[in-house]
């Protein structure tokens, strides 16, 4: 789940304010334009620009909005309310992508981040209501697909989350998390066999994930494999220790194949990091 601006909404941000620079003479005309594309190239995040960076570019480029279409002003705002995210003010960013909406409300991108944001916030139904009309904007929209899964799972309705990954994938099959996330979802509901299919994709196609592992972890324990579900369990714990769902599914098989004392130890370390992790397998279908 990203917050960014696209390439595409990069080069249009260019043009249209470009477009907007007035008739220089020659001589002076390019200084003016350079110092003008730097500010553009900060706001849009360029080069990894800081998150205050962006954000005085971004102010910049909106305080001097009488140069500008609605349709620049609406990215500006857009890509300010994603360096506001970048540094966890979640209510700033919405604030900036309601004004990006606003001011051009067939942008997509700034109704796909106020979702992200709202997931952030653990505002979970205004995060899918957001989704929601990125989506209907943009019916082949895969990120907005992959960020409403995302929400769903937050909100435990795991068969809408897997249509909703199935979506993502049908139409970007290479974004961030979504074979994992597919493989989570249909674990939990049980299609182990599917399950394990896109577990494995995903740990073909991308470097090494704890969260992948995690969800092998489970569709192991689910299947009674418990030599490997303790492998992918502290393959998970090796890239990120304090992973509680790892620790309680690895002390559940631990204590499974009989090794109580080990069992009990995974998870009262993973009670400690999660006090509620016990219900949340319980939800998954394991005891």
């Amino acid at each position: 789940m990203k917050l960014r601006a696209s390439a595409g909404a990069i080069v249009s941000l260019i043009s249209l304010l470009v477009a907007m620079l007035p008739v220089l003479p020659a001589v002076a005309q390019n200084p003016k334009k350079d110092s003008y594309l730097r500010t553009i190239g900060s706001c849009s995040g360029l080069d990894r620009t800081p998150a205050d960076a962006r954000i005085a570019a971004c102010t910049a480029l909106i305080d001097a909005g009488q140069d500008m279409t609605a349709a620049g002003l609406a990215i500006a705002y857009n890509n300010r309310g994603n360096a506001y995210a970048a540094k966890g003010d979640y209510d700033g960013a919405i604030r900036d992508f309601d004004r990006s909406i606003e001011l051009n409300p067939t942008y997509t991108k700034p109704l796909n981040n106020r979702g992200v944001a709202y997931l952030r916030k653990r505002e979970y139904d205004r995060a899918t209501d957001a989704f929601d009309q990125a989506i209907r904007l943009n019916p082949n929209y895969g990120e907005a697909f992959a960020n409403r899964a995302g929400a769903y799972l937050k909100k435990n309705d795991y068969a809408r989350a897997a249509q909703d990954y199935d979506e993502a994938i049908r139409l970007e099959p290479k974004l961030d998390g979504v074979w994992n996330g597919r493989c989570w979802s249909r674990a939990i509901l049980g299609e182990l066999q599917a399950a394990l299919e896109d577990c494995n994709k995903a740990l073909q196609s991308a470097s090494a994930n704890a969260a992948t592992y995690d969800s092998r972890g489970l569709i192991y324990l689910k299947t009674g494999e418990l030599g490997a579900a303790i492998a992918d369990y502290s393959s998970a714990l090796r890239i990120d220790p304090k992973l509680a769902s790892a620790l309680y599914g690895r002390g559940l098989a631990k204590l499974k194949q009989g090794d109580k004392a080990g069992g009990n130890i995974d998870m009262a370390a993973a009670k400690a990091i999660q006090g509620s992790i016990g219900d949340d397998f319980t939800r998954y279908g394991v005891r």
